[in-house]
């Protein structure tokens, strides 16, 4: 019998730092880590980055390149090449039919996006009628745009989302002169041509590099002699492969904060709550709901896209933010940082440095106001006063966390600007940390409030270097519950690791019927296996929005190596006292109101309402709700007892078996009995079905 561990490498490609972690595949432990400057200007550009971490952290922890069942990276990429305008020039070939065909060439007609300052894509345009449409004209209009400077095609026709061939034929032709495309029923299945046209187009625009790098990376991968699938993060926080990256590089937008989210799922085993991303300079944050981050469509240039990414809310406060003083006062906090500044935390100095150290204003940067704290010591060197120096010196940066430094040098660097204010040390640092987080407060009680989350559900999670400078006084005004990650300066490159494979098809539907329902759920479901994820570990959720006609399939499982893992199932008692410390509650207080082979369901008494968390047997909360009801039947009669409970819910679950099928985002029952129904199809009469009725 084969012994061999396995494990999992997760790298974060950040715009300065690229860092890798090593992960059992079992346990999750982290056995290894290692991080390198990012390699913008390597031979291989990122990918020498990339390969050289995986090398490093495997000879760090002496674990064989065969031993590795799983890799994946976040990249920047995407997202820097649109923020610098380093894209490839693109030519679009529009297509449409009869009536239509007016309309189709003018809507088809991209105007300018601007990516950057003076960076404006412009991308070519020709329009050709379905019914003139046949091989020689296809290729007329390819050669002319690529006469004109395109190094890449969109193929993009009127009702591609229902019929791609045209589209496929510009495809041929294209390839046929040597030219990448995207065909515009690839990239979504909405319609909306401008829309759809405008995110192949920016989809078409970073093909190139895009391609680029995978090969280069997937080559390296190979050389150093891991067989396993290359999986890339996408920026709605699921993996794809790096064949579906050379197809879809838009995808991967945002994948940064988007990977930090996954650590948050997976690592943390978070299901609702609000996280921040802290780092130095800006701060991200966002909404984990049912077990998943909220997603929106990305805007690129002022233009709406049909590329979903994390709604992330970007703020310009972190752990280095500086502090602003003007006529003896603290007039604001960020957003310009230490980094930036070029100048040390004095958190992480020594203590005797600051022995006569004064208070210099100074000015960052050229237009910048002159009102910058800087501490100049004796010895003529300057530190900065940052909101991670305030929580060092009131007690909220704690050993451990990566923002902890000296409490004593940071309370001395302080010193001299509490005499210029008129307060004493605490009193300034806590003017600091209130600045910063009058910032946060207000976003995150927008998120709780736009998505729905009760109070005693918005726990908030902690995740960056930065996390521990403002996270834990931010909760303590809010009055909710924190918990920062052991491991926040990785958590990015561990939620690449232990990542699951997503996916998400879209339709435009108008009052779906219970048959289109099943067949969008098929559709996501197929996805998803393809792009490597073992179809008994997927859960497919179903929304409907009423109000736009559309309809969202999003799929989600464990890839093939991962669903082969072995890990140690929870005992009763450990699921409680998860559920237990969820809650905040003695483990006295809690009780397994229902049960499957995969799940338990956990309550509490608290303020008169039935508190309720369901426990997988990986100990990760699957759903958390602060009142709710639990109702046991088997397979046969669940669908019954599902529309007797639908009137009086305002969200509805089902737990089968490890899978949580969740009701939430479908309006109507009849809708819902049909997504419960596709669930439930051939599964044995007398299994067990958990109800989950959330009340307001």
């Amino acid at each position: 019998m084969d012994e061999r561990k396995a494990y999992r490498i997760g790298i974060d490609v950040g715009g300065t730092f690229t860092k890798a972690v090593l992960v059992d595949d079992e346990t999750h432990e982290i056995v290894g880590r290692y991080s390198t400057l990012t390699t913008h200007a390597g031979a291989r550009g990122v990918a020498e980055g990339v390969v050289e971490v995986f090398r490093r952290v495997l000879e760090d922890s002496q674990v064989a390149p065969e031993d590795v069942v799983f890799l994946a990276h976040s990249t920047t990429q995407a997202t820097n090449a649109l923020l610098e305008g380093d894209v490839a020039p693109v030519g679009i070939v529009a297509m449409a039919s009869g009536p239509a065909a007016a309309l189709a060439a003018k809507q088809s007609r991209i105007e300018g996006i601007e990516l950057a300052p003076g960076r404006v894509l412009h991308p070519g345009h020709r329009f050709i009628k379905g019914e003139d449409l046949d091989e020689a004209g296809a290729t007329e209009a390819v050669r002319a745009l690529q006469e004109e400077g395109a190094r890449v095609i969109v193929a993009t026709s009127a009702f591609g989302v229902d019929d791609g061939s045209d589209e496929e034929a510009i495809r041929d032709a294209a390839t046929a002169l040597g030219l990448p495309v995207t065909c515009g029923h690839e990239i979504s299945k909405l319609y909306g041509l401008a829309t759809r046209t405008r995110t192949a187009v920016i989809n078409a625009s970073i093909l190139p590099r895009m391609i680029e790098t995978a090969d280069m990376t997937q080559q390296s991968v190979r050389e150093a002699g891991i067989v396993a699938p290359l999986m890339i993060m996408r920026g709605d926080g699921g993996v794809m492969d790096v064949n579906e990256m050379r197809r879809r590089p838009a995808m991967t937008m945002l994948s940064g904060p988007a990977a930090s989210v996954a650590g948050a799922l997976m690592h943390l085993r978070i299901s609702d709550g609000i996280y921040f991303e802290v780092g130095g300079t800006s701060t991200n944050i966002g909404v984990i709901r049912n077990g998943r981050p909220t997603v929106k469509y990305a805007r690129v240039g002022g233009h709406e896209t049909y590329v979903s990414s994390l709604d992330v809310r970007v703020l310009g406060i972190a752990g280095g933010s500086l502090v602003r003083v003007a006529d003896g006062r603290l007039v604001d906090v960020g957003p310009r940082s230490a980094h930036i500044a070029g100048l040390a935390y004095a958190a992480f100095a020594e203590p005797k440095l600051f022995e006569g150290a004064t208070v210099e204003l100074f000015q960052p940067g050229p237009g910048e106001a002159a009102d910058h704290v800087a501490i100049r010591c004796s010895d003529g060197t300057r530190y900065a006063i940052t909101t991670t120096c305030a929580a060092n010196v009131l007690g909220y940066a704690k050993s451990g966390m990566h923002a902890f430094g000296n409490p004593d040098a940071a309370h001395a660097a302080i010193a001299p600007l509490a005499v210029m204010l008129g307060v004493s040390v605490e009193d300034a640092a806590r003017q600091i940390l209130e600045r910063a987080t009058d910032k946060v407060i207000p976003v995150v009680e927008q998120l709780a409030a736009e998505y729905g989350l009760d109070r005693d559900q918005s726990t908030l999670v902690g995740e960056g270097g930065g996390a521990g400078a403002l996270m834990p006084f931010a909760a303590e005004r809010l009055g909710l519950r924190h918990v920062i990650s052991p491991d926040a300066e990785v958590i990015s490159s561990i939620g690449v690791a232990l990542a699951l494979v997503r996916e998400v098809v879209e339709r435009v539907i108008a009052d779906p019927t219970p048959e289109d329902l099943r067949a969008i759920r098929r559709e996501a479901l197929d996805a998803v296996v393809r792009l490597g994820a073992a179809a008994e570990t997927v859960e497919v959720t179903i929304e409907v929005d009423a109000h736009s006609q559309r309809v969202r399939a999003t799929a989600v499982g464990a890839s093939e190596m991962r669903a082969r893992s072995h890990r140690r199932r929870l005992g009763e008692a450990e699921a409680r006292a998860v559920a237990a410390e969820s809650m905040g509650v003695p483990l006295a207080g809690t009780a397994v109101t229902g049960a499957t082979d995969g799940m338990r369901l956990i309550q509490a008494q608290i303020d008169g309402r039935h508190s309720l968390r369901a426990v997988d047997l990986d100990g990760a909360i699957r759903i958390q709700r602060s009142n709710a009801t639990v109702e046991r039947a088997h397979a046969s009669d669940a669908l019954a007892a599902l529309k007797a409970q639908w009137k009086e819910a305002s969200e509805m679950f089902l737990v089968l078996g490890a899978h949580v099928i969740d009701l939430s985002g479908i309006p109507g029952r009849d809708q819902a009995m049909a997504v419960a129904r596709a669930e439930l199809d051939g599964v044995p009469a007398d299994t067990t079905v958990l109800l989950v009725a959330a009340r307001k």
